[in-house]
């Protein structure tokens, strides 16, 4: 279902990242890989790229093919850096970047976004999630963050509340819709990365060793690449808009608390 496609993968120097575009390549598509770090396994096509700024978007775009089938949005920062890093990358340059993709993509194209479970709570928040996705463009993050009083320890919930948000809007929107280019986003537990030393500083210890035992390990990068492929090939052809979650049953048992069945 992937061979002879050509799929753009971020995030590639790493993790979930990484193996998409390995398996990609086993699986016969050509993968383009975006990171602002080089692959230790020397991707066959690479571009250095930083999604946390427009112009660093524009490059990436201006290297591209006319062509594409399909791209996968994996790169994505932990929260460490702060607020305005994290809503940059993970949301913001991740969505100009699809927007700037979307005519290169074929007819029936895809995109996948990577989101987590750490974006359960955009139910909860919809109201902030709904203004600050309908902010256009590429705005001033800084600006923004200042404007709606955000922390720094709310960046990575936050960038995959809005990512889940924008992934069921965007479906529908004309830029993608008429030319039947899929949105969907896969939201994975967590997972054995090399950043997730780091989840466990922005979301502690105790949040991250809950949700582990809930399902009784952690993910792998192996475990959520085949996810997202599914849903960039033509098998996926009529889910659209839709968030698949690839986390052992993590949210499964989440909504069986919360909602009490």
């Amino acid at each position: 279902m992937l061979f002879g496609k050509t799929i753009l993968v971020t995030g590639v120097a790493s993790g979930i990242g990484a193996r998409t575009a390995e398996l990609a390549g086993q699986m016969g598509a050509e993968v383009i890989g975006v990171d602002v770090r080089e692959p230790a396994n020397g991707s066959a096509a690479f571009i250095k790229g930083d999604l946390s700024t427009p112009s660093g978007v524009a490059e990436i775009v201006a290297q591209l093919p006319a062509r594409l089938d399909a791209l996968a949005n994996v790169a994505g920062l932990s929260g460490s850096t702060g607020v305005v890093s994290t809503l940059a990358v993970n949301f913001y340059g991740l969505r100009a970047l699809s927007e700037a993709v979307a005519p290169r993509l074929r007819e029936g194209g895809a995109i996948v976004n990577v989101a987590s479970i750490a974006g359960y709570g955009w139910r909860a928040n919809l109201e902030r999630a709904k203004s600050l996705t309908s902010i256009e463009g590429f705005p001033d993050v800084a600006v923004v963050v200042a404007e709606h009083g955000l922390k720094d320890e709310q960046g990575y919930p936050l960038s995959k509340e809005l990512l889940l948000l924008w992934t069921m809007r965007a479906a529908h929107q004309p830029l993608f819709k008429h030319r039947s280019i899929r949105v969907n986003a896969v939201s994975p537990g967590p997972v054995e990365t090399p950043i997730l030393k780091q989840f466990r500083a922005v979301l502690g210890d105790a949040r991250v060793e809950s949700d582990i035992t809930r399902v009784g390990r952690a993910g792998t990068s192996a475990d959520i690449a085949p996810a997202v492929l599914f849903l960039c090939s033509d098998g996926a052809r009529w889910i659209n808009g839709a968030n698949l979650a690839a986390d052992g049953g993590l949210e499964a048992s989440i909504n069986a608390e919360v909602l009490g069945f």
